[in-house]
């Protein structure tokens, strides 16, 4: 009589037990009643019928999920290896549960496709250099897609781009030859600008001839006051020798006739 007593005490505790569930705040339990959704439930405590209902938990905190290196060909022919990693939530726990079987399984494969397809629709330097707009293009995508799971992706970061070695340094001599063709194009553009300003002083200086005889003073006076050199080259104006030559013209022309 006591034997089974106990053995009916040792049941009802296990279905208390099993009727009983607590739920920590980040949780919410789908509740299922002979295999029909009727609610969520949670935080706290949660009271169900043994054998009747059943509980299926969903985690409300963002996951992080890693996206594993995929293949790409881009839009210019060039295969590369990207990896990204996701983070998103859960916002309707049921539709998480009732509409897809896995959601974890089920978005981590839908972002390893969608990052394939997108990344083809974009050239080499566009990978490299425009990853912001890659990365809201992808939350995008992802984010209307999983929606109807219930889910909601916050954001998506492409982590690592891998070339090839042959593919590097072709990138390097690119590099190398669009830093050569800056260059150039400042001298050229240093000397145009040198250019006008001479153009602009010589101009000046044509209106003002006296100015051109004291910028020659002053070059004289520079070269004088170099310790280290010995020759000082002189310029001399041809309009300071031209009252010479005509006070005395040479003897072809002031020949006399017989």
């Amino acid at each position: 009589m006591f034997g089974f007593v106990g053995i009916l005490v040792v049941l009802g505790v296990l279905l208390l037990f099993s009727a009983v569930k607590i739920l920590p705040e980040y949780q919410r339990g789908v509740v299922l009643t002979l295999g029909r959704y009727t609610g969520t439930k949670g935080p706290g405590l949660v009271l169900l019928i043994p054998a009747v209902q059943r509980m299926i938990r969903v985690d409300l905190r963002v996951t992080v999920m890693d996206v594993p290196p995929q293949d790409v060909i881009s839009r210019d022919n060039v295969s590369v290896r990207v990896n990204a990693v996701v983070y998103f939530r859960v916002v309707e726990p049921d539709k998480s549960v009732l509409q897809v079987e896995n959601f974890l399984q089920a978005t981590s494969q839908l972002a390893q496709t969608r990052l394939r397809s997108v990344l083809g629709q974009h050239e080499l330097d566009e990978i490299l250099s425009q990853r912001d707009s890659i990365n809201h293009t992808l939350q995008t995508i992802l984010d209307e897609a999983t929606d109807p799971w219930g889910i909601k992706v916050a954001n998506v970061e492409i982590k690592d781009v891998d070339l090839n070695e042959t593919m590097v340094r072709a990138i390097a001599r690119q590099a190398e030859a669009e830093r050569e063709r800056r260059a150039k194009v400042i001298h050229a553009e240093g000397e145009m600008q040198a250019a006008e300003k001479l153009r602009d002083a010589a101009a000046m200086l044509s209106q003002q001839p006296q100015a051109l005889q004291l910028r020659y003073l002053q070059t004289l006076a520079d070269m004088s006051n170099n310790g280290k050199s010995s020759t000082i080259v002189f310029p001399l104006p041809l309009d300071l020798i031209r009252p010479l030559m005509e006070a005395f013209p040479s003897k072809r022309d002031s020949g006399t006739t017989d």
